[in-house]
């Protein structure tokens, strides 16, 4: 079987009219995935470590509520029932984003909480000896802390957000992989072009990865 593949019909043409456009849309819904989740994940971070139950309580019921959900199910959730609801459909790529951003928040909520907690309860105590108040405490003293010491782990998290972002394939968004598909399918070669693709994800992932590795050894150094 292996010897009948024919990786020939990938040319310049193929990649600029099939792939780039489905790779700037999986690089887009990851960049602003990535930025949405941590702005509103350091929000419920910041509810679940307010020690005020009023915030604590909701925040912690949204969170282990996405974390207990496959993400596939929440875009299909999303993308059927929203419709329904408003009465007009929202588009698969508009679907995409706004479940990606509001999936990973929960995943990034509890990276930050966990950085934010890593900071020294002396670091705190310093700020509130200065006069600081509890914002400019978290916005000056803790949060940038938290960020270098949870860098390394939000970037690893970004890479499964980008691999994840192949899903709204389900939902006929076009991404990367849907990219690759239709092209197989134009050209009657769907077997080459599945390989392609996982070789082509697993090697951006794989670029990734050994950066964030050689960030994470260079921050050991810092710290």
């Amino acid at each position: 079987m292996l010897t009948n593949l024919d990786f020939s019909f990938y040319n310049w043409n193929v990649i600029t009219g099939f792939l780039l456009k489905g790779l700037y849309f999986s690089v887009f819904l990851t960049i602003v995935a990535t930025l949405g989740g941590i702005i509103f994940g350091t929000l419920l971070a910041l509810m679940r470590l307010s020690g005020k139950k009023w915030l604590d309580a909701p925040a912690a019921i949204y969170v282990n509520g996405m974390r207990s959900i496959p993400l596939v199910m929440v875009i299909l959730w999303f993308f059927l029932l929203v419709p329904f609801i408003i009465g007009r459909p929202i588009g698969a790529e508009v679907s995409a984003i706004v479940t990606f951003v509001a999936f990973e928040a929960a995943y990034f909520s509890e990276i930050m909480r966990a950085g934010i907690q890593s900071i020294p309860r002396g670091q705190v105590y310093a700020g509130q000896a200065v006069g600081m108040t509890y914002k400019q405490n978290m916005t000056l003293v803790i949060l940038p802390q938290a960020f270098r010491n949870m860098l390394p782990v939000l970037l690893t998290q970004t890479i499964i957000l980008f691999q994840d972002t192949s899903l709204v394939y389900a939902i006929g968004a076009y991404d990367l992989l849907k990219g690759f598909e239709t092209a197989g399918k134009n050209f009657g070669r769907p077997i080459e072009s599945y390989l392609l693709a996982a070789v082509l994800y697993f090697a951006i992932c794989y670029a990734l990865s050994f950066m964030v590795k050689r960030l994470h050894k260079k921050i050991a150094i810092i710290r």
